[in-house]
């Protein structure tokens, strides 16, 4: 059995094996998709794969869309070389469900993959091509936020675009170079409107979007590169928008249990591939069932009838609230308390936290008791509601292969949103007190306990990258198990606004939040006493 379009001719083998396929008729789509395409995305990761092309496979298997998917990776290229293409875009989506069962799907809606790479005129050429059509409705981006910044972590123009901004339009560089340089292809040819779709994870990401692009239209406008109507082109809202989304879907990097599951049903070339960028690729993806998209519904150019998939669209106040519901209060706050104390106490999958019973009483608090009271009600998804599934069938998933270990990842950069949002809640509201955040504290004193990098048996582990290491760690390097006379040492921590969104000396957190960080230190064995006495 083979991934690719000879290999799927033999239905009949692959439905055997429990396998899910295409209804729709692929050679007609892909004619219909490159002739008219209405979607394109870039970004050909796992989140995509799992997610948007599977939404679009369930709608061209109902027969309620003539057009399939295009993808363009413009970061790593050898994702399209070594693992699309060989594949014929096809992808093995294995959803891993809460009870156990598994559904295995084949997703062929993704018709054609193209390469974001200025210096191929070929590559190039197709996609000036694409953004040509007046059929295009949506452009859309799972790139991560990394991927729109025009900086570096000092607040540096990043060479390539300072090099773009000075050579202009022909032939860019950077990734938000290159996309502006389409979007110019798509002005000069009628100013033909489009929707810019930014579907990361990060708040209000089509302002993102929105402001990168602009930075390069004014600049080459400013140099006399590109016509000064093209600035006014994309700031004009009835020819290009850029919507807000929300989206909430865990989709882990392939997993080797998975891929073990796949060759025993006999599927040849599942290798995962590990590309000279470090990128982990494979032809399968594996994921949970529970996945949100909310989208505001600005489309100059109309757009694909995706609610027909499950994605939901509404107004820009609406895709906030839903934002904030999830960031700040209902799902990742929780993950990040989960991801801290998991690492310091051992953990090495999320799911098994939620058998811990401290662990399960300590995200409940969060959740329920301290966050939910500051959540305004979206109306598209209700918060309780939300939390229930979070902690009773997403967190809990024992078929998820998901690690602690990747959501600390960058939690300096995390905690300000994920709590530091209650917490001026709290203290702007009239009716709420904020002696009642018992635990948002620990989660903070827990964070600068992990940055010791010793876990609750006194044993050295590794920290998950995060951009400020290099800043925070001095700051509690010469703190040791049992030490008491701390407060003056992480004093620097507690009042950085940055990373907690507030100083907790100003929000009056900093004494609990001291003393948690003192019991957590006393010894081995302490994190485990002090949720234990407090939880």
């Amino acid at each position: 059995m083979e991934l690719s379009t000879l290999g799927l001719q033999n239905r009949a083998e692959w439905e055997a094996k429990g396998y899910k396929l295409p209804k729709f008729d692929r050679d007609a789509v892909t004619k219909a998709t490159k002739e008219n395409p209405r979607w394109i995305h870039f970004g050909a990761g796992n989140i995509f794969r799992a997610f948007q092309a599977n939404v679009m496979q369930n709608i061209l298997d109902k027969g309620e869309m003539e057009t399939g998917l295009i993808v363009a990776e413009g970061f790593d290229y050898e994702i399209i070389e070594k693992m699309n293409r060989p594949h014929d875009d096809y992808t093995v989506l294995v959803t891993l469900k809460a009870d156990g069962t598994i559904e295995k799907t084949i997703v062929g809606a993704v018709v054609e993959s193209c390469i974001l790479d200025s210096e191929n005129d070929a590559e190039y050429s197709r996609l000036k091509e694409i953004f040509c059509k007046e059929s295009l409705q949506m452009v859309s981006f799972t790139i991560t936020e990394k991927g729109y910044s025009l900086v570096n972590g000092k607040g540096e123009m990043l060479p390539p675009v300072v090099a773009d901004f000075a050579a202009g339009p022909n032939k860019p560089a950077s990734y938000i170079g290159k996309v502006a340089s389409l979007l110019y292809t798509r002005f000069q040819n009628g100013q033909l409107p489009i929707a810019m779709v930014s579907m990361d994870n990060c708040s209000h990401n089509g302002d993102k979007l929105y402001a990168a692009i602009n930075a390069f239209a004014e600049k080459w406008a400013e140099n006399g590169l590109v016509e000064k109507e093209f600035v006014d082109y994309i700031n004009n809202r009835e020819k290009v928008s850029f919507p807000w989304s929300m989206i909430d879907k865990i989709t882990p990097r392939p997993d080797a249990s998975v891929e073990a599951m796949l060759n025993e049903d006999g599927i040849d070339g599942l290798e995962p591939v590990i590309t000279s960028k470090n990128t982990y690729v494979a032809p399968f993806v594996n994921a949970e069932e529970c996945e949100y998209l909310v989208i505001e519904d600005w489309f100059p150019n109309g757009r694909p009838e995706l609610e027909k998939g499950g994605i939901m669209f509404t107004d820009r106040e609406t895709v906030d609230k839903v934002e904030k519901m999830k960031v700040c209060t209902c799902l990742n706050p929780l993950h990040t308390t989960l991801a801290v104390f998991g690492c310091l106490l051992g953990y090495e999958k999320i799911s098994e936290e939620m058998k811990d019973e401290e662990l399960k009483k300590m995200v409940e608090r969060i959740g329920y008791v301290e966050g939910l009271p500051v959540v305004v009600n979206p109306g598209v998804l209700d918060p309780k509601e939300f939390i229930d599934t979070v902690l009773n069938v997403r967190i809990p998933n024992p078929f998820m292969p998901d690690t602690p270990q990747r959501i600390a990842t960058d939690t300096s950069q995390k905690l300000a949103i994920r709590f530091g949002e209650t917490i001026k809640n709290y203290i702007a509201s009239d009716d709420k007190d904020l002696a009642n955040l018992k635990l948002i504290p620990m989660v903070f004193a827990g964070w600068m306990r992990y940055l010791m990098a010793i876990d609750d048996n006194g044993e050295k582990f590794e920290l998950s990258p995060d951009p400020l290491l290099d800043t925070v760690c001095p700051i509690v390097a010469g703190i040791k198990l049992g030490d008491t006379d701390v407060e003056e040492t992480i004093k620097p921590l507690l009042t950085n606004k940055a990373i907690f969104g507030v100083d907790l000396y100003e929000a009056g957190l900093a004494e609990l939040t001291v003393q948690y960080f003192k019991e957590l230190i006393a010894g081995p064995g302490a994190i485990r006493a002090t949720l234990k006495k407090y939880v």
